[in-house]
């Protein structure tokens, strides 16, 4: 039995699962905001409940919005900015008293999505996040790759590749750069091109709407979100040739993308054809908490 926990800005979440990935119990909370200690006590308890409710012990993996410095042992690049600096994945073994396996959010989804979910039975899937961030991770023949900075599959902090007059030098991103593809094909990056075409602030899901309405300003933004997804998405099959890229975060439910975005990036993807697979996660939201059980082998 495995149990994988979620570690969200504001929920945790906790799943068990059996050797064959069968849901045995689910428990949710809400996040201590902005309290570090306050997190690594909710989340021994939510793990203690949840064995509780199954009945056995089980080997426990983690999923944060960061990764572990392999210099330091300290958390790095979260989101989540209590948990910076802090030795997350011991201070969770302390309280558990054994041992677990801790891993990016991105990470986990991938994981989720290669074993059991959209990509099951793909050599080399590239996992991808499109929220509030924009996250990836890389699953090659049959385990994640881990590299000796922890920041395999990072591809929203690189440059948007090909860019056009006016993208340049792009929106500053919260890493101190300029014009990475995070500010571009994150949540906030879609709306804000909405807003440069009709002057006002829009969820993604009302611009979807609208433009399946046939408004003609939502239609345009979403078009320029598909090209620079599609631009994105070739740098990183030009790097990586996977046979399998699965999306995952709230901008993945738009169903448009998997038809447009293949049909684009065959401009920029340096090959006769492409036969890399676009597809949406079959676990949807549940993908990094299952993917985190996952952590561990079988």
């Amino acid at each position: 039995m495995r149990i994988g926990i979620d570690l969200g800005g504001t929920k945790i979440e906790a799943i068990a699962i059996d050797e064959r990935g069968n849901e045995l119990a689910r428990r949710r909370t809400p996040t201590p905001q902005g309290n570090y200690a306050a997190t690594v006590k909710t989340i021994g308890q939510l793990i203690r409940e949840i064995e509780r409710d199954v009945e056995g012990e089980a080997r426990v993996g983690v999923g944060i919005p960061g990764t572990i410095s392999p210099a330091t042992g300290l958390v790095k690049n979260a989101n989540s900015v209590c948990l910076i600096g802090h030795r997350l994945q011991e201070d969770l073994e302390e309280s558990l008293g054994r041992a677990i396996r801790l891993a990016n959010d991105a990470d986990c989804f991938t994981m989720s999505e290669a074993t059991d979910g959209a990509a099951a039975g793909a050599q080399s899937v590239f996992g991808v996040i499109l929220g509030t961030g924009v996250g990836g991770g890389i699953y090659w023949d049959g385990q994640l790759l881990r590299g000796p900075n922890a920041i395999v599959g990072e591809w929203g902090h690189n440059p948007l590749p090909w860019p056009e007059d006016d993208e340049r030098p792009g929106e500053p991103c919260y890493c101190g750069k300029q014009g990475c593809l995070e500010t571009f094909l994150s949540g906030s990056g879609l709306q804000r091109e909405y807003f440069l075409q009709a002057g006002q602030r829009m969820s993604t899901q009302e611009i979807d709407r609208l433009s399946r309405r046939g408004d003609a300003k939502s239609e345009h933004a979403l078009k320029r979100y598909e090209h620079r997804l599609a631009r994105g998405l070739a740098s990183v099959i030009n790097m990586i040739d996977p046979e399998v890229i699965v999306l995952g975060g709230g901008l993945s439910n738009l169903e448009r993308f998997y038809e447009a975005v293949p049909r684009i990036w065959n401009k920029w993807v340096f090959s006769d054809r492409v036969g890399t697979k676009l597809v949406p996660a079959k676990h949807g939201d549940s993908s990094g908490v299952r993917g985190a059980a996952w952590l561990w082998p079988a």
